[in-house]
């Protein structure tokens, strides 16, 4: 099983309820979100995984972002109750990411609305968090826990293998000097090293920026399977790279390099793929969130299909 992990950002939201929608998104892909803020899109992603009955896992205690303040902040208050109103069905998965304080947390929980420890994804990355998550989990185990490798020991059951997989640039020119590259065979062996399924932040990453800025080039980084069945990505890079002009005409040098490399390659074409060389052909910019949008829904689809067969 799969545990895509993502920041709750416009983008990711709206690829994530777009491969819901179009039933695009296996049943053995669990996505789970951090949101970073409290929005109308983020209800909408929760409802329509409700309404098609597919499990989604929204994080109650995310570490960035304004979502802890917009829940205190009064003039929010419909967005609040919608969202709580929605983190009460079956399948909306409450997950925890371990800190200091989640032995009270957790507690609270289970006291205020009778959650019980059984029903947590948890998300304990950090090894500082080991003993708090065994004196919480200690007798019953959560449904999930996402542990990098080096916690394989301290946590025997429910474990679910999660790192970041993405080598992330500092700038997106700097991706053209590795255009092509390992990304992961997590899903190869996860099974035989005793974890129930794997997770990472696809090709986004674990880092987190408030606010976007405009870009010197334009990137676009796609997922694929080689012939060991592993997962490489590759990156497609503009060329005008000098100034922050132009975005369009940016995006149009990546997705033509991406164009050339699909007509090249045995590369299914998923809805997310499809979405890139409909905008080629029709010469259309999409802007950069619907960049990072297609990237994501691409990975998405490209692994179900692949979790699927294995079955």
């Amino acid at each position: 099983m799969y545990f895509p992990y993502v920041r709750g950002r416009q983008y990711e939201l709206l690829a994530l309820r777009e491969l819901v929608t179009k039933d695009l998104l296996s049943t053995n892909i669990l996505p789970v979100v951090e949101p970073v803020k409290l929005s109308s899109t983020l209800s909408k992603t929760m409802e329509e995984f409700v309404k098609k009955q597919k499990k989604i896992g929204i994080v109650c205690n995310p570490t960035v972002g304004s979502f802890s303040s917009d829940m205190k902040d009064e003039e929010k208050d419909s967005n609040k109750q919608k969202f709580l109103s929605l983190l009460d069905d079956p399948f909306i998965v409450k997950s925890h990411i371990m800190k200091a304080n989640s032995v009270r947390q957790i507690k609270n929980w289970e006291r205020q609305k009778n959650v019980q420890a059984k029903d947590w994804l948890v998300i304990c990355n950090n090894r500082d968090c080991v003993e708090s998550y065994l004196n919480i989990f200690g007798e019953t185990s959560p449904q999930y826990v996402l542990i990098p490798d080096e916690l394989r020991r301290k946590i025997r059951h429910g474990k679910v293998l999660f790192e970041d997989k993405f080598e992330k640039c500092d700038r997106n020119s700097d991706y053209s000097k590795n255009s092509d590259e390992f990304f992961s065979e997590d899903h190869i062996f996860y099974n035989e090293e005793g974890f129930i399924g794997f997770g990472d932040y696809s090709v986004i990453g674990k880092d987190y920026l408030e606010s976007g800025f405009a870009p010197y080039a334009v990137a676009i980084h796609i997922v694929y399977f080689a012939e060991d069945s592993s997962l490489r990505v590759h990156h497609f890079v503009s060329d005008s790279n000098d100034d922050i002009q132009n975005p369009a005409k940016k995006f149009y040098e990546a997705v033509h390099k991406l164009s050339i490399w699909v007509n090249e390659n045995d590369i299914p074409i998923t809805t997310g793929l499809s979405g890139f060389l409909e905008h080629y052909y029709n010469q259309t910019y999409p802007g950069l969130g619907s960049v990072k949008k297609l990237s994501l829904m691409h990975h998405l689809e490209l692994v179900g299909k692949y979790l699927d067969k294995e079955k």
